[in-house]
């Protein structure tokens, strides 16, 4: 257990923190799940819109630090590549 009051700062601020990751890691895995459903529906327009603000998203949290850059870049780069699949078939 944290004995200064340094310590004991850094937990708290530990503690908000990770709260605010969680919902932003939250909000990208919501963006992700309606590229996923847009996709398995086979609807083009929906796909293309819902991939453009779920790569809109990932990038927003590599940028806040919740996502490494390169897993997102991975995951952007398969969203496009899925896209690409559905509107060539």
């Amino acid at each position: 257990m944290a004995n200064n009051p340094g310590a004991k700062k850094a937990i708290r601020k530990i503690e908000r923190r990770t709260e605010v990751n969680k919902a932003r890691r939250s909000r990208v895995r919501t963006f992700l799940r309606k590229f996923d459903e847009a996709l398995s529906a086979g609807d083009k327009d929906a796909a293309k819109a819902a991939f453009v603000v779920a790569q809109s998203e990932v990038m927003r949290a590599v940028g806040k630090g919740v996502i490494h850059k390169n897993t997102g870049a991975r995951k952007v780069s398969r969203l496009a590549a899925a896209l690409k699949r559905l509107a060539a078939a």
